[in-house]
């Protein structure tokens, strides 16, 4: 069994369908006395013979240094334990914190800490020393740490609570919960609190380890103070003169309520406003004061004396009263406004803080109007005329008017200023008249603006809004709807092929009455007397095979004043149909004329296929033009798809150049000996010395050649003229072996002809000769 120092007995239920049986014994009793410091009891061993092992729970006190020897905390004991045997340990701090010795006594080896950790869990097992088999099955026991009082109560950061002001006595401010690491089952880890300062107002209660803040009085008043800094003391062991403390201090703020009366911050007012002022227009601002935060300020503001109509008065963002105007003003009728205004406010105190007779509820505000020099004012803001569309036997609508409100009373002159405006106004007396006669199906309502100005320099304008109705008359005649009829191969006498009907663009209602202006031997007309006219076979027997045209002229009159009458053509398709007269194929009467667009469209077709034809001549003559001259091209094209870089002198039998010199001997160059290209172009004999007039034509022949390549810089030395003193300096022309030229005069040039001397010296004549 195990042997528990801590002088407790214990028993728990159900352990293998058994009873476990805890007891305690003082075989141990100097050293876990000494360790555990409680009073020792009387032993008692109970034996449960169904299992070998017997066991018990562990206690342990933390933060205990360890001894020497080692405190012992009980022992293992087993009936099948002998000297041959041995106890081994697992689980949780085994063979570290908690040790076994040979005779089952378990051994604490360290400092334990309950906050970490405050229960072990182990295993025991007994074995064989020599074998190491077990000679009994493992079984379970737990170490539990007991706490001592070691930590101090924390309090949590940036404490802090509100309160309105004058709030009830008793009022709950806010909660205070401070921590304790400790056992709170214990009064180590149990707290109560206290406050050190502000106990005049506020008091502290203990509730479940809570510190609950509650007001003393009702007498709070955030405009004498608005926050308080409260300390408070957190001790664990209630009760107790010693135990572990801590102090924090909590911000308590003091919440504004509307118990201030506004009041104004002076007993009179004096604004000026210009008579020409906009509705609206603020006026001034009535400063009033109050003592509450903004947003419990209300004030109510209430002017005397039915100036009220003239003047508004309404809150701002600071809730002082601003003064605008509702009416317009005129300097000329008033220009002084004397009145009286009240301010006021409900506030949720019946006794406000401030009170009493002395409080300046009541402002004197006086109002001076300034003269301005203001535009000509109408005598309406919108007039409304009204006239018949159509030929006028008097042009005049009405007239405007408008007169200088200042004293100096200046003439007016009127205008209107768009020139599309069909209405012309006169310039002195305002009256309107017509330019142009109105249709009211084009335009039924004409709005304009005339222009009123001052008759001096720099004249103030005004401007009115004229509304004219064009009214209507009877001038246009009815138009006929739903003219689609046709009639069925299989309409039979008296059929009613269609209903056709009639409207007017004029305004007024009427009556439409129909009938045929030309009577037809197919078909006759009903007047339905409802505006609307059906349309009746009078025989049957029509076919698509014998397609006619058929047209009705039907006439329709309006009964108007004047009256308006129409005729309109119906034409009429036959078709054959299915069932209640579906059309299923119409066949449109043969028609022997050809209208004016068609006739357009096919004249536009002709002229563009014209055009089209000559350009594609155009351009086949062109190109067979050019074709014609790249045939008949000349020598020095041959030397511009010479793209490789020649070897000089050396370089004369790669390409057959003699024949760009050949055109200066009559006697080599014939048109009939070979197929030179050159002697197929017309040119002037160069030999001659007419070397211009070649060069100009192969410029013109250049300009008008728009496929060929442009000219390579060589064709212009192609020979030189006869008539050079310098003589020819290419070197095509050396390649012919009779070339007798002296070139030694080139050594008198200096050093910049040294190598052209060499080349075409007497050595270098000599050197050619040679090879």
């Amino acid at each position: 069994m195990m042997k528990q120092s801590s002088c407790r007995q214990m028993t728990e239920p159900g352990f293998w369908a058994g009873v476990l049986v805890i007891f305690c014994t003082l075989s141990m009793g100097a050293d876990v006395h000494q360790t555990l410091k409680t009073p020792s009891m009387p032993s008692r061993v109970l034996q449960r013979h169904k299992r070998d092992w017997k066991w018990d729970k562990l206690f342990v006190y933390e933060e205990m240094l360890p001894k020497n020897p080692p405190e012992k905390i009980g022992k293992l004991e087993n009936t099948f334990f002998t000297k041959s045997s041995r106890f081994i340990l697992s689980g949780e701090g085994a063979n570290d914190m908690f040790t076994v010795n040979e005779y089952g006594d378990i051994i604490v080896n360290a400092m334990l800490d309950r906050e970490k950790k405050s229960v072990y869990k182990l295993s025991a097992s007994l074995i064989d020393s020599k074998s190491g088999k077990p000679l009994d099955k493992d079984d379970t026991f737990i170490v539990v740490v007991q706490d001592i009082n070691d930590n101090s109560p924390v309090f949590p950061p940036d404490l802090s609570g509100s309160i309105s002001e004058s709030s009830k006595a008793g009022t709950i401010v806010m909660t205070v919960n401070a921590t304790d690491a400790d056992d709170g089952s214990t009064p180590n880890g149990r707290i109560e609190y206290k406050l050190l300062n502000g106990t005049d107002l506020f008091n502290i209660n203990n509730e479940n380890d809570v510190g609950v803040i509650r007001t003393l009085k009702s007498s709070l008043d955030r405009e004498k103070q608005s926050q308080y800094i409260i300390a408070i003391k957190a001790k664990d062991m209630p009760g107790m003169e010693n135990g572990n403390s801590a102090t924090t201090t909590v911000t308590i703020n003091i919440n504004d309520v509307n118990d201030n009366i506004a009041t104004f911050k002076k007993g009179k007012y004096q604004f000026n406003v210009k008579e020409d002022s906009k509705l609206g227009t603020e006026i001034g601002v009535l400063g009033v004061e109050d003592k509450d935060e903004i947003q419990n300020k209300n004030p109510k503001f209430t002017i005397q004396n039915e100036f009220d109509k003239v003047f508004d008065i309404k809150l701002n963002n600071e809730k002082d009263g601003i003064l605008s105007l509702k009416v317009p003003l005129d300097y000329e009728t008033n220009s002084m406004y004397k009145f009286y205004v009240n301010v006021d406010e409900h506030t949720e105190s019946k006794s406000p803080d401030n009170q009493g007779p002395n409080l300046q509820k009541k402002a004197e505000v006086s109002i001076h109007v300034i003269d301005v020099d203001e535009p000509p004012v109408f005598s309406k803001t919108e007039y409304n005329f009204n006239i018949s569309e159509g030929p006028f036997s008097s042009p005049n609508i009405g007239a405007v008017s408008a007169k200088d409100p200042d004293n100096t009373g200046y003439k007016i002159r009127y205008s209107i200023e768009d020139a599309n405006c069909p209405v012309a106004v006169d310039p002195v007396q305002g009256h309107l008249s017509l330019k142009r006669q109105l249709d009211r199906e084009q335009q039924s309502l004409h709005t304009f603006k005339v222009t009123a100005h001052e008759d001096v320099p720099n004249g103030l304008k005004s401007y009115a809004l004229v509304n004219l109705k064009v009214l209507d008359i009877n001038d246009n005649a009815p138009e006929l709807i739903n003219g689609n009829l046709h009639v069925c191969e299989n309409d039979i006498a008296g059929t009613i092929i269609g209903t056709v009907g009639a409207h007017d663009k004029d305004e007024s209602s009427k009556r439409f009455r129909f009938t045929l202006a030309k009577k037809s031997s197919n078909f006759s007309l009903h007047d339905n007397e409802n505006n609307t006219a059906s349309i009746e076979l009078k025989q049957g027997g029509f076919s698509t095979e014998r397609s006619m045209k058929y047209v009705l002229e039907i006439e329709i009159s309006d009964g108007g004043t004047p009256e308006q009458k129409s005729i309109n053509l119906v034409q009429i398709k036959v078709c054959t149909c299915q069932t209640g007269r579906r059309i299923e194929y119409c066949r449109a009467y043969a028609q022997t004329g050809v209208s004016v667009s068609a006739l357009l469209a096919i004249l536009l077709c002709i002229i563009t296929i014209l055009v089209i034809v000559i350009l594609i001549v155009l351009r086949r003559r062109y190109q067979k033009e050019v074709l014609i001259a790249k045939s008949s091209g000349e020598i020095h094209e041959q030397l511009v798809t010479y793209d490789e870089e020649g070897g000089g002198e050396m370089d004369t039998n790669g390409y057959d150049v003699s024949i760009l010199s050949s055109a200066c001997h009559d006697s080599s160059f014939r048109p009939g000996t070979g197929p030179s290209l050159y002697a197929v172009v017309k040119k002037p004999p160069a030999c001659k010395g007419d070397m211009g007039m070649m060069i100009e034509v192969k410029k013109d022949e250049a300009d008008h050649d728009r496929d060929g390549i442009p000219y390579d810089t060589l064709h212009i030395y192609g020979y030189e003229g006869s008539e050079s003193l310098a003589g020819s300096l290419s070197s095509l022309d050396s390649s012919s072996s009779g070339s007798n030229l002296d070139y030694d005069f080139l050594h008198e040039w200096g050093p910049r002809f040294r190598t052209l001397a060499q080349l075409y010296g007497v050595d270098g004549s000599d050197t050619d000769s040679s090879d």
